[in-house]
């Protein structure tokens, strides 16, 4: 019950009017990495504590997921967490090294290591349910957004064993071994369905899908090898209603098709503009980004010129459109450039 009255309770906000390409009074704002490094106030909270740890305290993650709420006036929140917790929460050997990213100690890579990835249940992520009732509370009108990594996200950091720069040996089971590759990747919708279920049922109001690393691919690849995955996370929520926002990072090439796997929303990264991308997207789905995050370090000036270009080419989209960035929030980056931009995104 508590999802459903989050849910309403957020319906006419510019966000979900936005997600939805219905009028809104403002564009909406929110930023990727937006509750992370680049605040003071969020280092203070996590100094000694891992960052998979921080991601299982629910008053901790209530705190870090509210402060650029409180400090930006941003349109939504993002739920904290990190791609790789459901990946934790079935008993994997993971952990995210600083600097590095996520590691995992016996990396997938046979058909015998499947049987390591069971499925995930409700009760191996309690800390979500009770973190995003936390959340809702706080945040009343202002929704919360859920979020999970996708299916080749997650396998290539399980099969690589970590990041990578050109995927090799995810590709190499990709093209060499395609029903252990097929089998890999439908078990991590699996996982996904279930992490992205429970935040929904307990009121984020908007799911969004990062497949981080899918940029690596050729669309024919991406159609065969990823899309049927994707497609069975985003059919699998339909049915809640909520807006799917689907988001990678170098996917120009790609965006049609991460639309017609199932989502509402399109992010787009700084290297294709808006109304180019609505057109590599067709009708029926709304937009979201996409300054460049490195604009953010020239002079105010400069970062509004930036800004009034993602405006115009959204205008010029003829679609719903939510202002962010075209991938994270830098760390080094100055808190009240984001402050400044919300309010002028807010006033334009």
């Amino acid at each position: 019950m508590r999802g459903v009255s989050a849910h309403q309770q957020t319906a006419a906000s510019p966000f979900i009017r936005a997600c939805r390409r219905e009028p809104v009074p403002h564009t909406p704002v929110w930023f990727m990495r937006q509750a992370g490094r680049s605040l003071p106030e969020y280092l203070k909270v996590r100094e000694g504590i891992p960052m998979l740890e921080s991601c299982t305290r629910p008053e901790l993650i209530a705190e870090i997921t509210m402060q650029p709420v409180r400090r930006h006036g941003v349109d939504a929140a993002i739920y904290f967490s990190d791609i790789v917790v459901p990946l934790k929460a079935i008993g994997l050997d993971l952990d995210i090294k600083p600097g590095v990213g996520p590691v995992v100690a016996d990396p997938i890579r046979t058909r015998a290591d499947l049987d390591r990835l069971r499925p995930l249940e409700p009760d191996d992520v309690p800390y979500v349910t009770e973190a995003v009732g936390l959340l809702t509370g706080q945040l009343g009108a202002t929704p919360l957004i859920g979020f999970a990594g996708a299916p080749f996200t997650l396998a290539s950091y399980l099969v690589e064993g970590g990041p990578s720069r050109n995927h090799e040996r995810t590709k190499a089971m990709m093209y060499g071994e395609p029903e252990l590759w097929r089998d890999l990747l439908d078990r991590l919708a699996d996982i996904t369905i279930t992490f992205l279920k429970v935040q929904i049922e307990a009121g984020a109001s908007a799911v969004q899908l990062f497949d981080s690393w899918v940029g690596a691919l050729a669309p024919a690849d991406y159609r065969t090898h990823v899309m049927p995955a994707s497609a069975k996370v985003f059919d699998a929520v339909a049915g809640y209603g909520v807006p799917r926002i689907h988001f990678g990072v170098g996917t120009g090439e790609l965006l049609g098709l991460m639309g017609e796997a199932g989502a509402d929303v399109v992010g787009v990264d700084w290297r294709v503009p808006l109304d180019e991308a609505a057109r590599r997207v067709g009708p029926g789905k709304a937009l979201q980004g996409n300054l460049d995050p490195s604009v953010l370090f020239a002079p105010t000036a400069a970062v509004e010129a930036k800004a009034d270009e993602v405006l115009a080419a959204a205008a010029a989209s003829g679609t719903g459109h939510i202002f962010n960035l075209g991938h994270g929030v830098l760390p080094t980056t100055d808190p009240d450039t984001l402050t400044r931009l919300v309010d002028y995104v807010h006033g334009a």
